[in-house]
């Protein structure tokens, strides 16, 4: 289990590291390096999801690893509540980034649009953070849409119990 601190409140994070060993453990080795201490969520799309885990308050990509091999086929859906890797148009392209499905998006699953988008976790606690954070008011920044108008950091991320 994994809790992420955030200015909005606490999410707890369980990773399905049978289906999605390589997403779990790429996750938790940025966990390990306190990568994701002061990253943003950066895009907050109401009725869709919100994304974060790469973007600074200044919209500046933090440097990553290498990119993972996308498992999307792994039979998990992008259900309410799930995690998922974040890509480009390249399917094995996914870093850091990640997204907390707010509703059933069964249209990134995979063989649904294209490859998919890899689920690799899920929400324990703290869903009602997510909403809140879904609920927040979003603008333009520096390029970017659906950027929240107050910054909704991560503060520290964890492994629990």
């Amino acid at each position: 289990m994994i809790k992420i601190k955030t200015t909005s409140g606490d999410i707890e994070i369980k990773l399905y590291e049978e289906e999605a060993p390589i997403s779990s453990e790429n996750f938790k080795s940025y966990v390990k390096d306190g990568f994701f201490e002061g990253t943003i969520f950066h895009r907050v799309i109401p009725n869709f999801m919100v994304q974060g885990g790469g973007m600074t308050e200044n919209m500046e990509n933090k440097s990553t690893n290498a990119p993972i091999k996308n498992e999307a086929n792994n039979g998990k859906k992008n259900l309410r509540g799930t995690l998922a890797m974040a890509r480009t148009m390249e399917i094995d392209s996914a870093t850091s980034q990640f997204f907390i499905n707010l509703v059933d998006n069964s249209f990134l699953d995979h063989g649904d649009r294209d490859f998919g988008y890899a689920v690799f976790g899920e929400v324990t606690n703290g869903m009602d953070i997510v909403d809140e954070i879904a609920s927040s008011a979003t603008g333009s920044k520096m390029g970017h849409q659906d950027v929240p108008i107050e910054s909704i950091t991560i503060t520290e991320v964890s492994f629990i119990d």
